[in-house]
């Protein structure tokens, strides 16, 4: 009999998937019984199913054409599943090599026990408080969305959302499971149903749970083992996009279990949630955008009234005040202008450099100068248009160096203090870290290697192996800084920013305790390399997305200045197009559609070329036209000759590229 089924509900998350799998395969080593591994992949296109197939044959992937979410994806191989427990497990997770068995021993000594939720860290080893949740009823939820949970979390009236007041380290009754990591018994399940799926995303591990509890069913939050949980990358938690759909799924919910009267009351906090956290999340981003051109309009502001009121009192050919316009118009005028050719030249462009803002800043002026010689009304001093030119440079780089200087104490404006990295494992796979490194082009010291095994230890196998092999030692040992155990002395000793562990070498179970020990002063970020992998893994914290180092190609297409070129080429290319719309829309196939796509494309909301058969960032916008469909060929392309055709463009591009492609494709502009 099986005992155990594992499900992993995939969609476009190839790397963290592979870490994932890896740890399974060691948790089911660990528990020495029968257990079925599934992947269900929602139409991914970064290569996950090959993957998959590729290193886990064991694995029972379940390739579905399309995205029918994260309910349907679990209830495609929960129907399939005969595990006398089944757990529902993110792609983005690693578990410890023992909580297969340490789980299902708890299942098997709580016979009333529905579900099980485990103790979940996020990638910096910090406790997830999702790990343990109460039902979201309507005082719950209120005190959630309104910030009252966070300003008490360990209320019991207002922390009651994540259970703050109940020790993290200690097994308790709960009411609702994680559906990151989501332990079920068989048997409860054939009882309550499988998930909802009227919950495409969120929500759905929230109704289940509530189910378990209604069936008789009891749920817990066990924290006798551990797991990582990244977040985030699927789901961007700190996106508009994220407050919508996760409060939907709250609303659906409540319409679903609470009576009329209490579902009204919910639905109506949950809406007015929606709007408050979605125009934060707005005005957040937009803030965060916009604050240093605001600082910089004011203070090129400040130092044109100041060059004025100078140039008033001591040059000025005809003495007297310049009219308020010019300060009230002129200036604000001029300001708009050298901050756009700033901007366009590059000059808020990582790396900063002064000759960005400089050529921008010239620019700027010799438009100001050239318009103002046919605005006799508004011709006030080409002086000051000069000086107002210098100054912005002056501003716009005093500014920016020290912004600099206060993020890293140094002067050197075109440069970043590169990362001291340090690899925690054994000597092959540092080296193998350093090769990665290098091939993605880190920018990053690498400081030398922990060793994992005691040093005096390793030093006689590296002395073994150099006398049996010196004539074949491609190069000599490298000498490590230290042992595991003097890990937070080396952090501190050399100013340590990151850790790579090398999995291969180091079990999760480890890696996490590690995680746990080490001291957060100075904080420190960690990232594993899973075995034979190509794939550095990390994240930064637990609202951020993962991230990964990994031998990606440097794609121009996505370089700050080739997007901003394509962004004013398609702009112009829109404005073009529907001032000559009267004409062209009697030669055009779908005129409906073309009329859509150059408002689309004016809106920001699409692109007139890129990317459609291969997976850009999730920045990038849907396109209109791939670079594949002006191919000229006789036989119809297959996906990888269109993904290769994507690549070559994206790698090489130029904004002229997109003006022979929609040559070619004048009649699919519409679609």
């Amino acid at each position: 009999m099986v005992k155990l089924s594992v499900i992993i509900v995939n969609y476009n998350v190839c790397y963290f998937l592979e870490q994932a799998l890896l740890s399974v395969r060691r948790a089911v080593e660990k528990l020495g019984q029968p257990v079925e591994v599934f992947v269900v992949d929602n139409n991914s296109a970064d290569g996950s199913v090959a993957m998959v197939r590729e290193r886990f044959p064991e694995v029972i992937l379940i390739a579905n054409r399309d995205n029918p979410g994260f309910s349907k994806g679990n209830n495609q191989a929960l129907r399939r599943a005969t595990g006398q427990y089944q757990l529902l497990l993110n792609p983005d997770t690693v578990v410890e090599e023992d909580t297969f068995r340490a789980c299902c021993a708890f299942l098997d000594e709580h016979p009333n026990c529905g579900g099980l939720g485990v103790k979940m860290l996020d990638g910096q080893g910090h406790f997830l408080p999702e790990s343990k949740r109460a039902l979201p009823t309507p005082a719950v939820a209120f005190y959630k969305m309104f910030g009252l949970a966070s300003v008490f979390p360990k209320s019991r009236t207002f922390g009651r959302y994540h259970l703050g007041f109940l020790d993290k380290d200690e097994t308790h009754e709960i009411e609702v499971l994680s559906g990151a990591f989501m332990l079920l018994r068989k048997e409860a399940l054939d009882q309550v149903g499988l998930l909802d799926e009227d919950y495409f995303m969120y929500g759905e591990d929230i109704d289940l749970s509530y189910r378990l509890t209604q069936g008789g069913w009891k749920n817990y939050y066990f924290p006798g083992t551990r797991i990582i949980h990244y977040k985030g990358e699927s789901t961007k938690r700190t996106s508009v996009n994220y407050v919508f759909v996760f409060y939907r799924a709250m609303v659906i919910f409540a319409q679903k279990h609470f009576a009329p009267g209490r579902a009204g009351l919910f639905s109506l906090l949950i809406n007015a949630a929606i709007w408050l956290r979605a125009g934060a999340a707005v005005l957040e981003r937009l803030a965060v955008r916009i604050a240093p051109l605001l600082l910089d309009a004011g203070l090129i502001w400040g130092g044109m009234y100041f060059l004025k009121t100078y140039w008033e009192h001591n040059h000025k050919f005809v003495p007297g005040a310049y009219p308020p316009q010019y300060m009230e118009v002129a200036v604000p005028v001029y300001i708009v202008v050298w901050l756009v050719s700033v901007y366009l030249s590059g000059g808020y462009d990582p790396p900063i450099r002064t000759s960005r803002v400089a050529r921008g800043a010239f620019v700027g002026t010799l438009v100001i100068s050239a318009a103002s010689n046919y605005l006799d009304a508004w011709r006030f001093s080409k002086a000051l248009i000069i000086l107002g030119g210098v100054w912005t440079v002056a501003a716009l780089v005093g500014r920016q160096v020290l912004v600099h200087f206060l993020r890293y104490r140094d002067l050197r404006l075109t440069e970043r203090r590169q990362k001291n990295i340090a690899i925690v494992g054994s000597g092959p796979e540092s080296r193998r870290v350093r090769r990665l490194l290098e091939a993605a082009g880190v920018q990053a010291r690498v400081i030398g290697y922990v060793a994992v095994a005691p040093v005096e230890t390793l030093v006689a196998a590296t002395v073994e192996a150099t006398y049996s092999h010196r004539y074949d030692a491609p190069e000599p040992p490298e000498e490590p800084l230290g042992e595991l155990r003097q890990l937070g002395d080396i952090i501190r000793l050399y100013a340590l920013d990151e850790l790579i562990f090398c999995g291969k070498d180091l079990p999760a179970s480890r890696i996490i305790a590690l995680m746990l020990s080490l001291p957060t002063h100075p904080p420190v970020a960690y990232k594993i390399l899973p075995e034979d992998s190509q794939y550095i893994i990390g994240s930064s914290s637990k609202d951020a997305p993962g991230d990964y180092y990994t031998l990606d190609i440097a794609l121009n297409l996505y370089q700050p200045r080739q997007a901003r070129a394509k962004r004013l080429l398609d702009v112009l290319l829109s404005t073009g197009l529907l001032g000559l719309a009267p004409l062209l829309l009697w030669f055009h196939p779908q005129k409906a559609g073309f009329l859509s796509n150059c408002a689309a494309v004016l809106l920001g909301r699409r692109t007139w070329v890129g990317l459609r058969y291969t997976p850009g960032p999730a920045r990038a916008v849907p396109a209109v036209v791939s670079p594949a469909d002006a191919a000229v060929s006789a036989a119809p392309l297959n996906d990888t000759t269109k993904r290769r055709l994507e690549l070559l463009y994206a790698k090489d591009y130029e904004p002229a590229t997109d003006l022979s492609v929609l040559w070619r494709c004048w009649r699919r502009m519409g679609e």
